[in-house]
């Protein structure tokens, strides 16, 4: 079987990918929460340290590399600059810069924070004009990775959702724990995405690195806002709805400014056969295993 590395995967998408990557012998990387996951061979790396991941392609010599570990959080890279800086754009491009040596598959995930919500939806063609220092890093790395190794696929990941992980959740957790115990759930109606389950983007980055050089968006077939999603989450999971309540983003005070609509174009992606459900088939798939 021919190697894989991942990196991050105790992060949610990591893992999910993981869990479908049977194809494969997979190595995964992970710096603070280690984890076992059966039948992948973990790492502690710290990506930051360039000897180090050196030293990790050197020993493995992987066939190809799929790059999920990243400082996610808009907010803590908004108020932690260097620290996000040097895994989302020096480590990301050093990554590139070894599968180059190396001549193998890279798969980057980038965000479809890249974009400022003006004028969605966004096609991978479309300028990039991010709102916050997040976006501004993967943009960043988006074109040091190409630069460096233009085989690179870069793929636009769009707002995921799924069950717990062993180390880690989505966004949708908080959702429902805040509403089971019975306390006021607030979600914007103004903020659209294209979601999508960590099944369906593990499934769509194990496609990219089949079929994919260069920008490719992975989004979902379904534009919706926070609110509306909840409302979905209610309905499937049967939580109490009466403390879900309807806001703005100018109602909440963030470190990091957000777009407003970020949709995702993925017409390219679904002709190379990416097949994501509606939310609501996705979220009742979640149920149903």
């Amino acid at each position: 079987m021919k190697k894989l590395l991942i990196t991050g995967v105790s992060g949610f998408l990591g893992w999910n990918i993981c869990q479908l990557a049977r194809e494969w012998e997979v190595y995964g990387t992970y710096l603070s929460h280690s984890l076992n996951i059966p039948g992948i061979n973990t790492l502690k790396v710290n990506l930051t340290n360039f000897p180090e991941i050196k030293q990790i392609f050197h020993e493995i010599q992987p066939a190809a590399v799929i790059h999920t570990a990243a400082q996610s959080q808009p907010n803590f890279c908004q108020t932690h600059p260097e620290e996000s800086h040097a895994i989302n754009v020096e480590a990301s491009s050093n990554i590139a810069g070894l599968c180059a040596d190396y001549n193998i598959k890279c798969v980057f995930t980038s965000t479809d924070l890249v974009f400022d919500g003006r004028c969605a939806p966004y096609s991978e063609t479309d300028a990039v004009c991010p709102v916050n220092l997040y976006g501004e890093q993967k943009v960043m790395a988006e074109a040091a990775m190409l630069k460096r190794y233009p085989m690179t696929a870069v793929c636009r990941m769009p707002l995921m959702f799924g069950m717990a992980t062993p180390t880690a959740t989505s966004f949708m957790q908080p959702f429902m724990q805040t509403l089971k115990e019975g306390k006021e759930l607030k979600l914007f109606i103004d903020e659209f995405r294209t979601p999508v389950s960590g099944k369906t983007a593990a499934k769509g980055l194990l496609l990219a690195l089949e079929k994919v050089n260069g920008v490719i968006h992975l989004g979902g077939k379904e534009r919706i806002s926070r609110y509306d999603f909840g409302k979905l989450l209610v309905e499937v999971f049967q939580l109490p709805s009466t403390n879900l309540q309807a806001c703005r983003q100018q109602d909440v005070k963030m470190a990091a400014p957000r777009p407003s609509d970020v949709s995702l174009d993925s017409s390219k992606a679904f002709a190379l056969g990416y097949e994501p459900l509606s939310v609501k088939e996705e979220l009742e798939a979640l149920i149903n295993g």
